[in-house]
């Protein structure tokens, strides 16, 4: 094992996000008086601001909040298809597929800031909360307008990406100033986003569907050939749902329904539940084989089954039948690596999780796709915009056809547990197919190994699948597992390859712990530009 790592610990308040800057902005506004969901709020923001190559105020976003004596709530946060977009008007350009990037990408409503705006409702209905808008966005207002120092992770991705995206309507503007990738802590400015930050704050959130903001949007979108209109922005709402439950040995867990793959998150840690034993190695090669077998039946059951719930035949509650579980469990087989399908690949995204003093938890997701998403930046409000429905398929017989105004399949999926010894945690991870992977990693090591969350996320991990730029599908193992594990899991037939020691492959993950006593406990991922704080 590792040297111990040491988690942030708390008593008042704790928020954890992949950018310290976005952690400080949700500690600020619970050191306020603000609660959970404020602090998040302000989070989200600043995250946008100050991480643009994982998400953007042109995202999705997904909420589940725990409230003690009350059933924890989900909010879903994401934009369907434009009202133009249709199979036939793709093909009659001569595609035969969704482009990942520029204006025909971009074909699906940015849902995020419909959540900021419901749950910042809901948080002054129902947890009394005061704070005025423009403070939560103040930290963000100032990140954008003056300036952030870049990361390591900015500067990389967009030397990456600067080939593929230089050409797409307003990317090189906003991320190549001066025609060079921004160099590595040089001052990165984003007035535009400042300007349409402070006009949210003054007219407010709903300003971005139905306001001045609004129709803004809608005329760039048209500009760089969106099929996204006016109507589009202000048809759109973010929905309050019922999460999906899991009925675990040490408690419950919840997840989003869909169209996101919450369902596979929690399909996997039900067959966990059956198949670890006392004894087993968290760094061991038969809790890895297990996690990695029961991920393939879930990935399974995702690709035949979700989609826009509107569309679904199924009830997917009903898969999470104790008699299900068992099922799929005893085909687990320990001594060798089974077949499977492929994966859907990664996804850039942020996850974060706030709790306060009174116990209210907010597992958050945020997200424009790929990385830049669409790669598009409209003109005026200095958005970039999400490429979602780049995951639509152009068959009319597949599981997610591009319909108008449906909603497109979603790797995003915010976690949260309630345990029966009084422990409630949020965790997560971005990643496309890494998510639910490295979930099942970090709330076994939590849950079932004793770990503490930054011990948890620190540990080495796995990704099935494939990666960006990368079509193998491999199963990928960071080179701090033991020798022996590797050598294991290749001999059960598993295709292992070998990355870096703390490789950004495996995603951002984090987890905040608030004991039955109040006391908090958190770990954010070194993997990112991340900060556990609390107070």
């Amino acid at each position: 094992m590792q040297h111990p790592s040491h988690p942030a610990r708390g008593t008042r308040g704790m928020a954890t996000a992949p950018n310290a800057l976005a952690s400080q902005s949700a500690l600020a506004v619970l050191r306020e008086g603000g609660n959970a969901v404020e602090a998040m709020i302000a989070a989200a923001a600043t995250i946008a601001a100050v991480y643009p190559h994982m998400n953007s105020l042109g995202g999705d976003g997904f909420w589940l909040i725990s409230r003690p004596g009350h059933a924890p709530l989900g909010l879903e946060a994401c934009g369907a298809a434009a009202g133009a977009a249709s199979i036939d008007s793709y093909r009659a350009r001569g595609l035969d597929r969704i482009p990942f990037r520029g204006g025909l990408a971009a074909n699906t409503v940015a849902g995020t800031v419909s959540g900021w705006d419901a749950a910042y409702t809901w948080s002054r209905q129902e947890l009394r909360g005061r704070m005025p808008v423009a403070r939560l966005l103040e930290d963000a207002i100032g990140y954008a307008r003056d300036g952030i120092p870049v990361s390591r992770s900015l500067s990389a991705c967009i030397a990456a990406k600067r080939d593929e995206l230089a050409d797409v309507p307003g990317f090189a503007q906003t991320f190549l100033p001066d025609g060079e990738v921004p160099a590595i802590g040089s001052r990165f400015c984003q007035p535009r986003l400042a300007a349409t930050l402070l006009q949210l704050a003054m007219r407010g959130l709903d300003d971005f569907y139905q306001g001045d903001l609004a129709h803004s949007i809608a005329g760039d979108l048209e500009r760089v050939g969106s099929p996204l209109r006016l109507s589009d922005l202000q048809s759109h709402q973010a929905v309050w749902k019922t999460p999906l439950t899991l009925a675990h040995s040490l408690g419950t867990v919840y997840n989003m329904p869909p169209p996101t793959q919450g369902l596979v998150s929690l399909l996997i840690l039900g067959q966990l539940d059956r198949l670890l034993e006392d004894g087993m190695d968290p760094l061991g090669a038969p809790f890895v084989h297990a996690c990695v077998e029961a991920t393939k039946q879930a990935f399974a059951i995702r690709d035949r089954d979700i989609t826009d719930p509107a569309y679904m035949s199924i009830d997917p509650q009903q898969l999470l039948a104790a008699e299900r579980l068992d099922e799929m469990a005893a085909r687990v087989r320990p001594g060798m690596a089974g077949a499977w399908a492929g994966g859907k690949g990664p996804g850039d995204t942020v996850w974060m999780g706030v709790i306060d003093a009174d116990g209210v938890a907010v597992s958050f997701i945020q997200s424009i796709y790929h990385e830049f998403g669409s790669g598009v930046v409209l003109e005026h409000s200095g958005l970039q915009w999400q490429n979602r429905g780049c995951s639509f398929s152009l068959d009319p017989q597949s599981r997610n056809p591009l319909m108008p105004r449906r909603k497109p399949f979603h790797t995003l999926n915010p976690a949260l547990a309630r345990f029966s010894d009084g422990r409630t945690m949020v965790y997560g991870n971005m990643g496309g197919d890494g998510q639910p992977q490295s979930q099942a990693a970090v709330f076994n090591r939590i849950a079932h190994f004793g770990m503490n969350p930054q011990a948890a996320i620190d540990a080495p991990r796995w990704l099935l699948g494939r990666t960006w730029g990368n079509s193998s599908e491999t199963l990928k193992l960071e080179s701090r597992f033991p020798p022996d594990t590797v050598q294991t899991l290749r001999a059960l037939g598993h295709p292992v390859e070998v990355l870096q020691a703390y490789d950004e492959t495996m995603g951002h993950a984090g987890a905040i712990v608030r004991h039955a006593d109040g006391l908090l406990e958190g770990g954010s991922d070194p993997r990112s530009d991340g900060a556990a704080v609390g107070w």
